[in-house]
């Protein structure tokens, strides 16, 4: 951390020299009389002229210190804490609006579980956006950094531990409808790159939320492979899955032509840490996001950055603080020369 002292307007500390003029004595403060050892020693006089002069000197200074704006210029502090830099990748396409399945989905007709889906279930998005809000508020410590996608990626939020910018990033989610088309591929290189340019401080994590996958060609598998060794971010899979959409534990010899298995099985092959978690039902995606807060409680250091202090009304009350007393002398000068 570097402590400074700087000033928004520097050259106005040209005008420090003024603070001078209550030192020079004027004509008026010579009195002429014919014998000055006639006169009476009058030594609270001279206490209260010094604390006049001083206070006037005081009094212009701080002024010109004042309009200079001086401050704390902004620094950088390297904090310790417990948790993790978080990226949360979220998914908007229009598939995101539909509904996940209602909580007692086991007890209804299969012939009629679609249309209770339909009708009764919850959003998904907004599920998502529910328990994403009730994470981040529950993780004080961690840094995250908020990013929208479906045909291209949007970065909302970049790294801050500041919770009220994530909320309201999050909250911005469920303006407006959602695109057809998604591009799972873009939006993972966006969120990876998002850790090139930071020091490795700690655990990393990009916590997908998706309900759909891809299946990515060659030079997008490796890309992606390099990146998340290069930045040793780990990988979470929050899979909502749709009424029909295929479960992830099934085998990879099977269903290679679904985009979420051939996603997920990706994943698996990553040099990094994945994980998981399919979510039928928002139970199932509260469950999940517990038990990745859960893991992701480790001790990490993370820089934060203090913006300047302004210092300008400190010296401007001092100097008001100045002319009250100067006013106050100049009521008892008046008073005892009367």
């Amino acid at each position: 951390m570097s402590v400074g002292f700087d000033f928004v307007r520097p050259w106005l500390l040209l005008l420090l020299p003024l603070a001078l003029l209550p030192l020079l004595r004027r004509r008026g403060d010579t009195l002429a009389f014919s014998h000055v050892a006639w006169l009476p020693v009058d030594r609270w006089g001279r206490v209260l002229g010094f604390v006049w002069r001083a206070l006037a000197v005081v009094a212009i200074l701080t002024t010109v210190l004042a309009l200079a704006g001086p401050g704390r210029p902004e620094t950088e502090i390297i904090r310790t804490g417990r948790g993790a830099e978080i990226l949360v990748l979220m998914d908007r396409s229009r598939s995101m609006d539909e509904r996940m399945l209602p909580s007692d989905w086991r007890t209804i007709d299969p012939l009629n579980l679609r249309h209770h889906a339909a009708s009764r279930g919850p959003q998904k998005s907004q599920v998502a956006r529910d328990l994403l809000s009730r994470f981040v508020s529950e993780r004080r410590h961690d840094r995250f950094a908020l990013m929208f996608f479906s045909a291209a990626p949007l970065r909302v939020v970049p790294f801050t531990q500041h919770d009220a910018v994530v909320q309201a990033g999050i909250a911005a989610g469920g303006n407006g409808r959602g695109l057809s088309e998604t591009d799972v591929g873009r939006a993972l290189f966006a969120a990876i790159a998002e850790f090139d340019q930071r020091a490795y401080t700690g655990s990393r994590i990009i916590l997908m939320v998706s309900d759909g996958g891809a299946q990515l060609d060659e030079p997008t598998r490796r890309r992606i492979a390099a990146g998340v060794l290069r930045n040793r971010v780990a990988l979470y899979w929050l899979y909502l899955k749709s009424v029909n959409g295929p479960t992830l534990d099934a085998p990879a010899s099977q269903d290679v032509s679904s985009p979420e298995l051939a996603l997920h099985h990706f994943f698996v092959s990553l040099p990094a840490p994945y994980h998981a978690y399919q979510a039928e039902v928002p139970e199932d995606l509260a469950q999940a996001i517990a038990d990745v807060g859960r893991q992701q409680n480790l001790p990490f250091d993370f820089a934060e950055q203090v913006p300047r202090r302004d210092y300008s009304r400190g010296f401007i009350a001092a100097a008001a603080a100045c002319c009250l007393l100067l006013l106050l002398c100049r009521t008892l000068l008046l008073r005892s020369w009367a």
